[in-house]
């Protein structure tokens, strides 16, 4: 397949791919790349009496349903598999692109392709259609990005309030750390982790979307590969803007992903000197935007101005304590996630699995000391450890102390009788 796409004219695919749009078209059918139709393999089973007869069965194996979402280089779209019969999900590029945006998509499907884990989305089939447009097949997703979830959060939803208590917020992020620590052993980068890379299902899946930017981490004995043309692009969250690249090999100095989500070192552009620890980064600000609902760079309109936001400016602890439609987010949580935000990258969590490890501990109630209110909840959560632990014990125990208790308070009423009327 991917010798076929470098041969062939490249097309261009975009990153902002949502899953969730709706409408309806029914263009071409996706054909092989000489432009014969991809017909079904599957026959179709006749009943004649109570003999069942194999009936030879030809059409076209995909058919379109509707657009999910569109980039300013691509789109996804929902296809029909009659062969399976299931609905899956059809990223496809432009036709007309440079060879520099063929060898991303290229990339992108060899790393999606690598990348076998449940809170990722799995790749089914790669092809050119009959009108030269490069695509790859994955599973459907069906839910909601984390940016529409925040959305509904922010707004005071209830129906979004009492699905997403911070516990369940907890086991959300946890299974996008999950996804990012697999992809991080594997040795890639995702380098453009934000809510709306993020989709949460019905139940609960969690499910980690977009690696166009993901890039292997070099070693330091490994050489840099020559530099190729840039294109830069103007894509963000609502009202901000968001340059990337086009390229998977990316020229140092050059700004590639989203700004708001971006840490200190991604933003200078020091992709040489990258490592798990920018991932660690983008992954605090997507929390802790989670967590409080509202972005830590929130009021910032100009590049110039994030840009220096993310150099310069920590969330403080009283931006999740002063929370709206909810809760204050408990100490444990705010402490968790501002380890993530240190500019410096030797002062961050040193891997996912170290995050992992520490909000595991959290929800378990193994929580560590900071402030006067962490210390009270980590006393609290150890006399419940206790009583877990030892039950008959505890009973006993607090049965006699409740007696002594009982015997004391009797003594010092007798004691004050006979003291006021001797």
């Amino acid at each position: 397949m991917s010798n076929t796409l470098l041969e062939h004219a490249a097309t261009d695919m975009g990153h902002e791919d949502t899953l969730l749009s709706s409408g309806s078209t029914h263009e071409a059918p996706l054909g092989t790349p000489s432009g014969a139709p991809r017909n079904t393999v599957l026959p179709r089973v006749e009943w004649k009496g109570a003999q069942p007869a194999v009936v030879p069965f030809a059409r076209e194996r995909f058919e379109e349903v509707r657009p999910l979402g569109q980039g300013g280089m691509g789109e996804v779209v929902l296809l029909q598999d009659h062969d399976i019969d299931r609905q899956v999900a059809l990223k496809r590029m432009h036709p007309g692109a440079d060879m520099d945006r063929v060898l991303r998509f290229v990339e992108e499907i060899r790393i999606v392709g690598q990348l076998d884990h449940p809170n990722i989305v799995p790749l089914h089939d790669v092809g050119v259609d009959e009108r030269g447009r490069y695509f790859f097949v994955m599973k459907h997703l069906e839910g909601e990005t984390l940016e529409s979830i925040i959305a509904r959060l922010r707004r005071g939803d209830p129906d979004a309030h009492a699905r997403f208590p911070y516990t369940m917020r907890m086991q959300i992020f946890l299974g996008v750390l999950n996804a990012v620590s697999y992809a991080h052993r594997k040795g890639f980068i995702h380098r453009d982790l934000k809510p709306a890379n993020i989709m949460v299902g019905p139940f609960g899946e969690v499910t980690v979307l977009d690696w166009g930017l993901a890039r292997r981490v070099r070693s330091g004995s490994e050489s840099a590969p020559p530099p190729l043309p840039v294109a830069m692009r103007h894509a963000a969250p609502p009202a901000l803007p968001s340059p990337e690249t086009t390229s998977p090999h990316t020229q140092q100095g050059t700004v590639m992903g989203t700004p708001l989500y971006m840490s200190p070192e991604q933003a200078r552009g020091s992709h040489a000197t990258m490592d798990v620890r920018s991932d660690i980064y983008s992954l605090s600000v997507v929390f802790h935007e989670f967590l409080c609902l509202r972005h830590y760079l929130e009021g910032r309109k100009t590049l110039e101005d994030i840009f220096k936001g993310v150099e310069s400016v920590l969330p403080s602890m009283q931006d999740l304590h002063r929370t709206t439609n909810q809760p204050p987010v408990p100490a444990e949580l705010a402490w968790f996630v501002m380890k993530g935000f240190y500019k410096d990258p030797a002062q961050r969590y040193g891997s996912v699995e170290e995050m992992v490890t520490s909000l595991q501990g959290v929800l378990d109630g193994r929580i560590q000391v900071h402030c006067q209110r962490t210390l009270l909840k980590n006393g609290l959560h150890r006399m419940l450890r206790v009583v877990d632990a030892h039950p008959v014990l505890v009973v006993l125990v607090t049965g006699a102390l409740f007696s002594l208790g009982l015997a004391s308070a009797v003594n010092l009423g007798m004691s004050l009788f006979t003291a006021l009327f001797r």
